[in-house]
């Protein structure tokens, strides 16, 4: 018969850490919160993530999703062209707040109306690639578009009435929301990524002054490279930013801070205790074996469980030298068995931090065994069992 394996044990961190600690906590003064480590998809806080609230502007990275699809497709797929001109509407010139200061009657390239999107923060820009890929040619149809495509992305806490997160009731996304968009933005993206570390874009010369980005990490030193500020009255002042420092990437979104000031300092020290406070520490080397599983009627009675490539886990920096950890497999394991299967799982739960599972692998091949072989292992399975008793763990 079949059952869960759990094999219990210490496993060595190949690092040198001098004492023993757990990461210190981050008492956020956001009214809402959230920081993951990309690399790793570990969630290192999380304060009313899930709530809905107002994005403000922040909500404009869905609009530059929505339009990075539409450009990689291409025209001839129903999408958009980089040097496209689109035209201006009414509409889209009436909106006040940030501006490229666009003109009703005029038309303006799709990279234009994308970079003033990302560095000037544009309502009016917003609009008009919402109504260039609109189903009916207006901004609410394309926020319903908007939406549908949120809710197949997951982001079920996400509905927008606007292309630019102008304040409207209705108008609403959780922080955790936020965060899984500038994940896909970066990973669906990567040609595109780049526009959001330019610091500045003076669009036709027309107010130099608004030439500036607002995110204030890009000049931190601190390894930021996006996404986007945002502000209302009823918001107060939030912003989603990405940081990379090493091989490992943050994204952290924060909302409801009250001064300009105020954001820059938080998002600061996030960053810097997101990656001061956690560190990768390699656990395993390709081929080290952890335990072995009993192989069901196999050419021989067990299979070695090995990591298949170096395995590196986010831990507190300040962890101690050997963390707890398990191997789980559901066995006996029939046979025939590939070297390479995935049989088991190596599982840690870091101090502080969500449990991390690592696949474990079979060493070898192990073929089904002959008439005598499958006797054999059949009565040595059977014979443990009698002895261990119906308690035992293996």
């Amino acid at each position: 018969m079949r059952r869960l394996n759990v094999i219990r044990f210490a496993v060595a961190i190949f690092a040198m850490i001098f004492s023993t600690a757990s990461a210190s906590a981050f008492e956020t003064k956001a009214a809402a919160a959230f920081v993951m480590d990309q690399t790793t998809g570990t969630v290192l806080l999380n304060k009313e993530a899930d709530t809905p609230l107002p994005p403000a502007s922040m909500s404009k990275l869905m609009t530059l999703y929505m339009a990075f699809d539409a450009v990689r497709r291409g025209k001839t797929e129903g999408g958009l062209d980089m040097n496209e001109e689109l035209p201006v509407s009414e509409h889209a010139q009436s909106y006040g707040g940030s501006s490229m200061f666009l003109r009703s009657g005029e038309t303006v390239r799709v990279e234009d109306l994308i970079r003033g999107i990302v560095v000037l923060s544009g309502n009016d820009a917003c609009v008009v690639i919402a109504e260039a890929l609109s189903p009916d040619g207006t901004e609410y149809g394309f926020a319903r578009l908007m939406t549908q495509r949120a809710q197949q992305m997951g982001m079920t806490n996400s509905t927008f009435t606007n292309a630019s997160g102008w304040p409207q009731p209705g108008h609403l996304m959780s922080m955790r929301d936020l965060a899984l968009l500038a994940d896909r933005l970066i990973t669906d993206f990567p040609e595109f990524y780049p526009l959001f570390a330019e610091t500045e874009f003076e669009f036709d010369n027309r107010v130099p002054s608004n030439r500036l980005n607002r995110n204030p990490v890009l000049t931190m030193g601190i390894g930021a490279d996006g996404l986007k500020t945002g502000h209302t009255q009823e918001a107060g002042y939030g912003l989603v930013g990405s940081a990379k420092q090493g091989d490992r990437r943050v994204i952290f979104v924060i909302t409801g801070l009250d001064t300009v000031a105020a954001r820059a300092q938080e998002s600061q020290a996030i960053v810097n205790w997101a990656f001061r406070q956690f560190s990768m520490r390699e656990v395993a080397t390709e081929g080290q074996q952890f335990a072995q599983a009993d192989v069901w009627m196999g050419s021989v009675p067990t299979v070695g469980l090995v990591a298949p490539e170096d395995l590196s886990v986010l831990m507190p920096a300040l962890a101690g030298q050997q963390v707890e950890a398990e191997v789980v497999y559901t066995g006996p394991v029939e046979a025939p068995i590939a070297q390479g299967d995935p049989l088991a799982e190596l599982v840690f739960t870091p101090e502080g931090l969500p449990e991390v599972r690592l696949p474990l692998v079979a060493d070898r091949d192990v073929a089904s065994g002959g008439f005598l072989s499958r006797m054999t292992t059949a009565a040595m399975i059977l014979m443990t069992k009698l002895i261990q008793g119906p308690e035992a763990q293996s």
